[in-house]
């Protein structure tokens, strides 16, 4: 499974950091669409709509986003259970919505959680302007 995600959302690599550390089979494919060569690799998918919101690419081809792509990452990697809940026919609806206030809002909620900013003043990768170059933190994901 490839995992397509915003690679200036401290919340959103963290998450990547974990479900790394705990994929000893190498199941997942990392990708962060903030890349400079992102569009070059993926030229068939559609950045804005992957910045939107997590995107993730199944071994057949089939695109899946949201929560759908967070609970299979975990399942992947043993740790399903964990999101299980959040995709039972009661609670999948109200998760989504709430996914997608925070998928909206995750520079700003990675904030209030981490302390840490987004690492660019414009985050289009066409328009790019870095904010400033500090190691360890943007490129250390």
């Amino acid at each position: 499974m490839i995992i397509f995600y915003d690679g200036y959302c401290p919340l959103c690599v963290a998450e990547m950091k974990h479900l790394k550390k705990r994929d000893k089979q190498q199941k997942l494919t990392l990708v962060d669409i903030q890349d400079l060569d992102f569009k070059k690799q993926y030229p068939e998918l559609d950045w804005h709509a992957l910045n939107a919101r997590i995107h993730g690419m199944r071994d057949d081809g089939t695109l899946i986003t949201g929560l759908d792509v967070t609970y299979e990452a975990w399942k992947t990697v043993g740790m399903g259970w964990l999101y299980a809940p959040l995709r039972w026919p009661l609670i999948r609806h109200v998760a989504d919505v709430f996914y997608t206030l925070f998928a909206k809002h995750r520079y700003t909620i990675s904030y209030w959680l981490t302390g840490k900013k987004r690492t660019c003043v414009r985050c289009i990768p066409e328009e790019r302007i870095p904010e400033k170059s500090i190691p360890g933190d943007a490129n250390d994901k």
